[in-house]
């Protein structure tokens, strides 16, 4: 009779212990999913520069109702909006430099890609261009936060070069946002470009990866 308690008694211990280390695995898995690299603090007067295409620009809304504009309301600093409707990367490339130079942000939040893949542009060309200009800002000791843009289509998700990049130059990242707000209708202007709630859910997201960065508080 003492050894079956005894066995109900370490059984229901090792059951207790298991739902435990589950519990603690879900969490820890949790949190290193969401943990993103932290980025030098902006300073309280630094200037952000929002590059990129028409999602940065903010085609489809009044200019006030851009990402790079609703941005600048949550975070009360300048964000400089350098979206260029139609833009490739490589011409973005081209012209990130000179930007850069005038601007002279303490962070670059970069959105770009949608075009070249609109283009059927190869997915190595792409890289490569977005490698360079994260290098640009890298080099002069820019911060650089990545938008990961989404393959137009019924499925929409970012090709994994988005997160490869990422990881390999030890960036935040944003990885689902636009594909959540280009699967609503209810967030979008057209096919490929949100609306006024889209892109004020574009800017909470974007303001919360720079909390999570530890770029402000």
């Amino acid at each position: 009779m003492q050894s079956r308690v005894t066995c109900a008694i370490n059984g229901n211990m090792m059951k207790r212990i298991f739902h435990y280390l589950s519990i603690i695995s879900v969490l820890a898995l949790l949190a290193g999913c969401s943990s993103q690299p932290e980025l030098p603090r902006l300073s309280p007067d630094a200037t952000i520069l929002a590059f990129g295409d028409s999602l940065t620009y903010g085609s489809g809304v009044k200019r006030d109702e851009s990402y790079p504009a609703v941005l600048a309301r949550l975070t009360g600093l300048e964000v400089i909006n350098a979206g260029v409707p139609g833009e490739v990367m490589r011409a973005g490339l081209a012209r990130l430099p000179e930007v850069l130079g005038e601007v002279q942000p303490q962070l670059l939040i970069l959105c770009h890609g949608g075009n070249d893949m609109l283009r059927k542009q190869g997915m190595d060309t792409m890289r490569n261009n977005l490698k360079a200009m994260i290098r640009l800002a890298q080099q002069q000791r820019i911060s650089v936060l990545l938008l990961a843009v989404p393959k137009p289509g019924v499925f929409l998700s970012p090709p994994e070069l988005y997160e490869q990049v990422a990881e390999e130059m030890n960036l935040p990242i944003e990885r689902e946002v636009l594909a959540d707000i280009l699967g609503d209708r209810s967030l979008k202007s057209d096919t490929i470009h949100p609306n006024s709630r889209g892109y004020a859910v574009m800017a909470r997201s974007i303001f919360q990866l720079m909390k999570d960065a530890k770029l402000i508080e």
